[in-house]
C-alpha cells in the first residue's frame, strides 16, 4: 500500500512539475524524493510521472491519482484537527486565506486583538485571487478564507461578517471632490479604473458601471488598490474602491478624495469560509462572532452583520 509520504511527494510533484522544488516542499533531498515516487509506482503497477531533462510531466493516471490523493492528504489532517480541537479550543494554527484587496486593511484591526485574547491561536496567512483561494480551501492548503459573499459548492459553509461601502475615489482636482456627496447621475459618461479580471472587485465594478453608465477602462486596469489610488491622482478616471482601504490609504493622501453616494450605496459583503465538515467548524462559527464583535468597536467604516 502507498504510505502518506509518498502520496505527499505525488501531490508536491504535481503543483510544482519540478523534482527540485518538490523535495525543497517536502523537505527531503530530490533523491529521496524520486526514489519514493519510483517505488510507489512499483507499488500500483502504474507510470506516474514522465521523466526527461528538460521538464516533469504527470501522465493521465498520475494525475487522477494525485487529484485523489489531495484528498486523501485533506482527510488526514482533518483527523488532526479533530484531535487538536478537542484538546484546545481556540489554539492551534489556522490556514487563512484571503483577497489582496482586503487583508492588508482588516487584518491589523482584528489579528492582534485576537492574540491578546487567544495567545495560544496562530494564524498562518496567504493572500490569493478569489479562484486560487477556494481551490486551496478545497484541498486543504487553506482552513478558512475571509472572502466576499455570496459563495457557492456543496461543500462550502460560511457566516457573513459585515457590509463594507464602495466609494467613488477622484482626483482632487475632478468637479466631484467638491461634492459631499455623489449623485448616480454623477457618473454618466465618467471613466472608472478597478483591478484587473480575476478580482471579485472587478467584476463587481462592471456591474456598477453599467448601471451607472459610466465607462470601464479596461486597457488600465490595477493590480492592487494601490495602483488604482495612484492613477486616480494622476487624472486617469476615477475608482470605486472599499471603505477600509480609503480608511487606511485614501484618507492621507492628498491626490485624491472619496465620496459616498447619496444613494442605494454599493458594498461588497464579506464573510468567513470554510469546509463544511471540518472538524472546526464550532470553532470558526465562535470566531466570527468574535471578529463582529472586535470590528463593531473600532471599525466604523463597515456594518457588522449577524
Amino acid at each position: 500500500m502507498p504510505t502518506l509520504q509518498q502520496l505527499r511527494y505525488l501531490v508536491a510533484v504535481a503543483e510544482t512539475l519540478h523534482f527540485r522544488r518538490a523535495a525543497e516542499l517536502t523537505h527531503v533531498t530530490q533523491p529521496t524524493l524520486s526514489g519514493q515516487l519510483r517505488e510507489l509506482e512499483e507499488k500500483l503497477g502504474v507510470q506516474l510521472v514522465e521523466r526527461s531533462r528538460a521538464r516533469v510531466i504527470l501522465t493521465p493516471i498520475g494525475t487522477e491519482i494525485a487529484g485523489r490523493a489531495k484528498g486523501v492528504l485533506r482527510d488526514v489532517q482533518e483527523i488532526v484537527e479533530v484531535a487538536k480541537h478537542e484538546q484546545n479550543l481556540m489554539g492551534g494554527t489556522i490556514r487563512l486565506g484571503v483577497l489582496p484587496s482586503l487583508g492588508p486593511y482588516l487584518l491589523p484591526h482584528i489579528l492582534p486583538e485576537l492574540h491578546r485574547r487567544f495567545p495560544d491561536l496562530k494564524f498562518y496567512v496567504r493572500e490569493g485571487l478569489p479562484q486560487a483561494l477556494l481551490g486551496g480551501l478545497d484541498d486543504g492548503s487553506y482552513d478558512l478564507l475571509l472572502f466576499p459573499l455570496p459563495v457557492t459548492g456543496s461543500d462550502i459553509a460560511h457566516t457573513r461578517l459585515f457590509r463594507e461601502s464602495l466609494l467613488v475615489v477622484a482626483p482632487t482636482d475632478h468637479r466631484l471632490a467638491k461634492k459631499q456627496q455623489v449623485e448616480q447621475t454623477d457618473l454618466k459618461d465618467e471613466t472608472v479604473l478597478t483591478l484587473e479580471r480575476g478580482h471579485r472587485l472587478h467584476d463587481q465594478v462592471h456591474e456598477l458601471c453599467a448601471q451607472y453608465g459610466a465607462k470601464l477602462a479596461l486597457d488600465y486596469e490595477g493590480t492592487s488598490l494601490d495602483t488604482l489610488r495612484q492613477m486616480v491622482g494622476m487624472g486617469m478616471g476615477l475608482s470605486l474602491l472599499p471603505a477600509l482601504y480609503v480608511r487606511s490609504e485614501v484618507s492621507n493622501d492628498d491626490q485624491v478624495v472619496a465620496r459616498h453616494l447619496r444613494t442605494r450605496r454599493p458594498f461588497r459583503m464579506i464573510g468567513m469560509v470554510w469546509r463544511r465538515h471540518s472538524a472546526r467548524q464550532d470553532e470558526f462559527q465562535a470566531l466570527a462572532e468574535l471578529i463582529r464583535e472586535i470590528i463593531s468597536e473600532g471599525v466604523p467604516e463597515v456594518t457588522v452583520l449577524r
